[in-house]
């Protein structure tokens, strides 16, 4: 498959003009001037042609819950499906993913390992979506954030027999809820820390004997502050909450850095929203919080909790990413975000997230220029997920 477009993003904030990417075996073969590689693809290859249109990778969500609905209660809409239904409905929001160019997600959790299972349906080509990473059954305490998907541990031991529990289920990251969360009513508040630093030692241990990642969902000061003694790899929100309002650590951010954790704040499409709905002032601290981070070389991740209220998965990503660049952050790091930061923080970094020859055909075919305009990624014209061609209009292809 021979796919040309007007301009190839070959590497962070590099274009390609008048480009192509051969594609063989769901892999890209190839990557260069239009005139030079028309000639090898065979008369019986596709050939997918856009003059004027960007190709740029596909994009990579880093936290999403698939089991969730995105509606105004989620945990209710979760409680009152069985596995069945709950299935039924993760495909057609897998659909919704890479449709609208996700060709990767990191699933932070979900119930009875539903999220493996569909990845490996999307495997075999029988439900379309993009790649899963899934964390399977999250780790929490008894009545902790999101108890209700049976991830209730407590001790070391517990620890290491849940993350062992899902390493074997096929789980390609680890995922602790080392706070509370908004999203658990009758759970320990966000600010709350719910793991001693002991037992996220031991769960990161485990995780890492098998040289899988881990992901510590962490809202509190002190939940951020023990996850990064225990050695995680990402930490999830990090809004540095306190009991009286928030409280970022320099001290602590440049230990993050140090250590190479990333940082997915995990930004909802609607974050113009949060001035209204939390405060000018409370929104201007969280706001200023990820900019500072960022401006202190914290390697941030894009991310939207797609699942959790009021956020779907029909193009959410593409939205969100408006948010790092009202932050100033510049177009190009904003992509990178998405893209080869995700898939490095991900595991990934030698297989996705890049345009070139030896990685695997995940790109993304939109309208204009996304390093001129983010609004771009919202208009997508094809998705390629390893190799597999979804909704693509291009037109006639010219021959050289």
């Amino acid at each position: 498959m021979l796919i040309t477009a007007g301009r190839v993003l070959t590497g962070s904030g590099t274009y390609l003009e008048d480009g192509a990417v051969l594609v063989e075996d769901g892999t890209i073969t190839a990557v260069g001037p239009r005139a030079q590689l028309d000639n090898r693809c065979g008369t019986d290859g596709q050939r997918l042609a856009f003059p004027g249109a960007t190709v740029v990778p596909g994009l990579i969500d880093a936290h999403v819950h698939l089991v969730f609905d995105g509606g105004s209660d989620p945990v209710a809409s979760l409680q009152a499906s069985d596995d069945d239904s709950l299935l039924r409905d993760m495909r057609r929001r897998a659909h919704e993913l890479v449709s609208s160019g996700v060709t990767t997600v990191r699933d932070l959790g979900d119930r009875n390992h539903l999220a493996l299972r569909l990845d490996a349906e999307i495997g075999r080509g029988s439900a379309t979506g993009p790649r899963i990473v899934s964390a399977g059954t999250p780790l929490t305490t008894p009545g902790g954030h999101c108890h209700f998907l049976g991830g209730e541990v407590s001790g070391e031991s517990a620890v290491r027999d849940l993350v062992q529990r899902n390493l074997t289920a096929g789980a390609g990251v680890v995922k602790v809820m080392a706070t509370g969360g908004g999203l658990t009513k009758d759970g320990p508040k966000s600010w709350q820390s719910q793991f001693s630093t002991d037992e996220l030692r031991a769960l990161v241990d485990e995780a890492h004997r098998a040289s899988v990642p881990v992901a510590a969902h962490a809202h509190g000061a002190d939940g951020i502050t023990a996850a990064v003694d225990a050695g995680v790899d990402t930490i999830e929100h990090c809004s540095w909450m306190t009991q009286d309002g928030f409280g970022l650590r320099p001290d602590v951010v440049e230990r993050i850095i140090a250590q190479g954790i990333a940082v997915c704040p995990a930004v909802s499409p609607h974050w113009q929203m949060v001035p209204r709905v939390f405060g000018e002032e409370r929104a201007k601290v969280l706001f200023g919080q990820v900019r500072q981070m960022a401006e202190a070389g914290v390697r941030l991740i894009a991310g939207t909790d797609a699942g959790v209220q009021r956020t779907g998965f029909d193009g959410s990503l593409a939205r969100a990413l408006g948010f790092y660049a009202h932050l100033g952050m510049s177009n190009d790091q904003v992509i990178d975000m998405a893209t080869l930061h995700a898939a490095e923080a991900l595991g990934l970094g030698e297989t996705t997230g890049r345009i070139a020859p030896g990685f695997r055909a995940d790109l993304l075919v939109v309208d204009a220029d996304p390093l001129s305009d983010l609004v771009a990624l919202t208009q997508v014209r094809a998705v390629v997920a390893a190799g597999r061609v979804h909704a693509s209009d291009s037109q006639p292809h010219p021959q050289s």
